[in-house]
């Protein structure tokens, strides 16, 4: 039995911490804050009470398989899971208007054709074809197994481009971008690829085209939510823990990893002399990476925190109409603009903004009453300090949601509004292709006993990657370096 120090309470942090318990080590997890989840988080006030990180879950059998593996309790009894039916309405500048059903091909095909015209729905079936290739080609190593030595293997794009004749010659789409331009030829269906990426904090005009294989996943795996919200998981999987006899210390800031004899032997904090352990996992984000940084992996360099979510909470008066969607899109009117202003030249005049209405009582004060949340994507680095220019951000998402909730503001109680300044960066998933520009550090680090879980390691930001990555850990520690993933 060892004992094992865990950095930070996140999901991947967590994830590893009930395993590695339940595999007989002591374990035992040291969180800067006063709670955990990172950046699953919530806010609440007279009565109402929202997610202020994820708000959606895909790939549930991440998770299902952390609560089989940790115990005889499955995940459904102790999280009330639904699927969202119909995953997204979509609303565009143009006046079009498209509800896509959850995990059914079919089903969104003919809701395209229906709502863009005939031969849409085919080109997006097509489209999800190819995505459905790159996901069985890079599967297993980026997402299932610890990141190889070899990284070419993810350095070269899985997505099967079309070949199509552009400026005079044979070419092949190299981003997702370009995926939507060329092979969907309609800018709808293009600025479903371009919002998709942005919602995971990535460049559609720089993420290679096997950026497809996100689409596929939340059309193919279904979108699901929590009764409760999202932190209703992460208490969850942090109760999974104290039933494993995972000790949790907060508000224990860690400010460096303790070095004996070449490999790690405990944890420095803050506050108080070192904390010995034989082997420590580091779960911390992007601001955690400082006392690692000289033993980070050092062929892959740390994702760089470009953007952030603009969050404004609401809290409406009157009851949730039946029938309501609960997630709707507003599209931007100008997707390439909104990628030019949020990743080189600051936040853009009408952002694509993305409206959460969940039919859950435990999100309001009585049925009288509607808790509503909007997320953009932004910088990251927005000056979120003036107050005065957040509130009119928020004005601008507030414009856009009317569009979805047309008495919004005869309704509107008060609002929140949460920068990221408080939430953090958003960390992208990772993606083959592009010479592997786009992986994640490996989990194991040139520190022998110190590994790395959570959404700044491999395999990426998102709920479903960091469950991955800490049970990547955990078969690293209790199998040795010749774990290779699960079977």
């Amino acid at each position: 039995m060892a004992r094992i120090a865990v950095i930070g309470a996140g999901m991947g942090a967590m994830a590893a911490a009930a395993r590695l318990a339940v595999a007989g080590h002591r374990v035992t997890v040291y969180e800067r804050s006063a709670t955990f989840g990172g950046a699953v988080g919530t806010f609440a006030r007279e009565g109402f009470t929202f997610d202020t990180g994820p708000g959606l879950l895909h790939l549930p059998a991440v998770y299902r398989d952390l609560f089989v593996k940790t115990g005889r309790e499955p995940l459904e009894s102790c999280v009330e899971l639904t699927q969202v039916d119909p995953a997204g309405r979509h609303l565009f500048d143009d006046g079009t208007d498209v509800s896509l059903p959850n995990a059914s091909r079919a089903g969104v095909v003919a809701a395209l054709d229906a709502a863009l015209g005939p031969g849409a729905g085919e080109r997006w079936g097509e489209f999800l074809g190819r995505a459905r290739d790159a996901w069985d080609r890079s599967r297993r190593p980026l997402l299932e197994e610890p990141l190889w030595a070899d990284r070419q293997v993810l350095g070269r794009d899985p997505y099967p481009a079309l070949r199509q004749r552009r400026l005079l010659r044979t070419r092949q789409a190299q981003t997702l971008a370009e995926v939507g331009a060329w092979e969907l030829a309609d800018p709808r269906l293009a600025a479903l690829l371009d919002a998709c990426a942005l919602t995971y904090g990535l460049d559609p005009r720089r993420a290679p085209a096997s950026a497809a294989l996100l689409p596929y996943m939340e059309q193919t795996f279904g979108s699901w939510y929590a009764l409760g919200g999202m932190r209703a998981l992460a208490r969850a999987v942090y109760e999974r823990c104290l039933a494993r006899a995972v000790d949790f210390v907060f508000d224990a800031e860690v400010t460096g990893v303790l070095e004996e004899d070449g490999r790690a032997a405990g944890v420095l904090l803050a506050s108080g002399g070192p904390i010995r352990a034989d082997l420590v996992v580091a779960g911390a984000g992007a601001s955690g990476l400082g006392p690692l940084e000289p033993w980070r992996d050092g062929g892959v360099r740390p994702v760089d925190g470009a953007t952030g979510r603009f969050t404004v909470l609401l809290a409406l008066r009157g009851a949730r109409p039946q029938g309501t969607v609960h997630r709707t899109v507003v599209h931007s009117p100008d997707p390439a603009a909104e990628a030019r202003a949020v990743f080189e030249e600051g936040p853009v005049g009408r952002p694509t903004v993305t409206v959460l209405r969940p039919d859950d009582p435990t999100t309001r004060p009585d049925e009288a009453h509607e808790a509503v949340t909007l997320t953009a994507t932004v910088p990251a680095q927005g000056g979120w300090a003036d107050r005065a220019r957040c509130e009119r951000w928020a004005d601008r998402l507030v414009d856009a949601a009317c569009r979805a909730v047309p008495d919004l503001r005869e309704r509107l109680l008060w609002r929140e509004v949460i920068t990221p300044d408080g939430t953090g960066p958003v960390c992208p998933p990772a993606l083959a292709g592009a010479g592997g520009r786009f992986l994640r550090p490996s989990n194991t680090t040139r520190l022998p006993g110190l590994y790395l879980a959570g959404g700044w390691a491999h395999p990426g930001g998102g709920l479903a990657h960091a469950g991955m990555s800490g049970a990547l850990v955990a078969g690293l520690i209790v199998e040795g370096e010749g774990f290779r993933g699960s079977q």
